[in-house]
């Protein structure tokens, strides 16, 4: 533990901070989409499933921008790493950051903004299931794109703060593909079920 803290400081405000907010991030749209599919209150409130889902989408985009801000802002403030200064470390950090841009955007152009923003919560379902790139190589690759830049982030930065929040945030969006999966083929279940009577 000793050994850790000359890297990482447990106890800065900044480092907590942003802990919390990748920890809030998909807790907020996981129990929000949900209430709207069993209440539709949003739906109702805008007075369209479309706008409620476009602002839940704007609100989510918000909170990754502020994510991002408080990651940066954590990594500011921490000790570096003389070891991940090393130019080897610099250059695998642009990789990371590049190929973790080409997932999210490429995720986000298949998809479409109100299937990337939980449209299916919403009662606006796809017609078949994207299997086209980046779907054909991974699972959830939005989710691994924007860990992915978080790593390349935190080498490029020499910070092992930066890999210690990289690691929560991969655990936080393993746990929240472990409910939203389940619950998203409900939802498509469903809706085959209900074609068929």
């Amino acid at each position: 533990m000793a050994e850790l803290s000359q890297y990482v400081d447990l106890t800065d405000y900044s480092f907590l901070f942003a802990i919390a907010c990748i920890i809030f991030n998909p807790l907020f749209w996981n129990v929000v989409a949900r209430w709207e599919y069993r209440t539709r209150t949003l739906s109702r409130f805008f007075g369209s499933p479309h706008l409620a889902c476009y602002v839940l989408g704007a609100v989510i985009i918000f909170l990754a921008i502020y994510r991002s801000h408080c990651f940066s802002e954590a990594l500011s403030r921490q000790p570096h790493s003389w070891f991940l200064k090393r130019e080897e470390f610099y250059y695998i950090g642009v990789a990371l950051v590049a190929s973790g841009g080409v997932l999210v955007i490429s995720s986000f152009l298949a998809l479409g903004f109100v299937g990337t923003y939980l449209g299916d919560y919403f009662g606006i379902l796809m017609e078949k299931k994207v299997t086209g790139f980046p779907f054909n190589i991974m699972e959830n690759p939005m989710y691994w794109g924007s860990t992915i830049n978080y790593l390349g982030l935190a080498l490029l930065g020499s910070s092992p703060a930066g890999l210690l929040l990289t690691a929560v945030v991969a655990l936080c969006y393993k746990v929240a593909i472990m409910f939203e999966g389940p619950f998203t083929e409900m939802i498509y279940r469903n809706k085959a079920k209900s074609k068929k009577s």
